[in-house]
């Protein structure tokens, strides 16, 4: 059945909305049910961070880290509107402080270091305290001895209100990442639409496993700035997650619906060694021990 239909005079408001891709009318009762992915061409919609949670996360598991950290004005950055005008029009709009969320929680009972970054929040974009929340994720991953999972949405790379301090942000997540990694530790990068400039040329790009939503944009500079800049026509569907993992540089492309059994597997198959997915051997020291030790 096709679920893209003109939208009916008299009908009440909300029950319709348009694909973002293909612009076909949808239903959105059967859009929600679908996790936000259009049931005509399955393009997969912006989501929020609770929904997001809600849909990866057990329930009731997620317990926040971090929050404390919320973002200045470094520069006095002045354009069309204030760096600080921004922040609080997407701080109101998304109820965060901040476009990166962390904290641990469950996936199918196993514990996790679990972040994500909000593309509703200045497009996602790293500014000082999106790459402060990265790194700090990924050392409580290296001290708690869990697995890193990272579900990105930076569409706008950089944060260019705080200049060279966001770019710094690239080096310092790529080095706490990579102190995990070098202890054993785990980090599934999850990308989705879009992932894009300083995120994907550092921390969204080291996954030890890396899987995208399908039809995700991922790449440093977008494919027209690229077309414009070599003089040459792309390939179709060029810098699209489908290419991407073809050509090798993602491991996996899984739809919205099966990302959560997804991670549950890569868990379960990565993580089988590491605590606190098995048992920790405890010491008993008993009277007699400690008597035969000392003779």
């Amino acid at each position: 059945m096709r679920w893209a239909l003109t939208r009916k005079r008299g009908a009440p408001d909300g029950l319709w909305m348009k694909c973002p891709s293909c612009e076909g009318m949808v239903y959105r009762k059967v859009v929600e049910e679908s996790h936000h992915v259009c049931p005509e061409c399955g393009f997969h919609m912006r989501i929020s961070a609770e929904q997001r949670i809600e849909y990866l996360l057990d329930t009731g598991s997620f317990k926040p880290l971090f929050e404390e950290l919320e973002s200045i004005d470094p520069l006095g950055f002045k354009g069309k509107k204030s760096y600080k005008e921004k922040l609080q029009k997407a701080q109101k709009a998304t109820g965060h402080k901040e476009g990166a969320l962390f904290g641990t929680g469950l996936i199918g009972g196993k514990e996790v270091v679990f972040g994500l970054i909000d593309p509703n929040f200045i497009m996602g974009s790293m500014g000082s305290v999106v790459g402060e929340k990265i790194a700090r994720g990924a050392e409580y991953a290296h001290d708690h001895n869990l697995p890193l999972i990272i579900v990105s949405g930076s569409g706008g790379g950089a944060r260019m209100e705080e200049g060279i301090l966001s770019l710094f942000q690239m080096a310092k997540t790529s080095a706490a990442i990579k102190r995990l990694q070098d202890k054993g530790g785990v980090y599934i990068a999850v990308l989705t639409n879009a992932t894009m400039g300083g995120s994907m040329a550092s921390w969204a790009a080291l996954g030890d496993i890396t899987i995208a939503e399908p039809q995700a944009l991922l790449g440093f500079a977008g494919p027209r700035v690229i077309a414009q800049t070599v003089r040459q026509e792309l390939p179709p569907g060029f810098q699209t997650s489908e290419f991407l993992v073809e050509h090798g540089f993602l491991d996996q492309v899984v739809h919205r619906k099966d990302l959560r059994q997804r991670l549950v597997s890569l868990l379960r198959y990565t993580c089988a060694d590491m605590e606190p997915f098995k048992k920790p051997a405890v010491k008993r020291h008993t009277a007699k021990i400690t008597a035969e030790a000392k003779a």
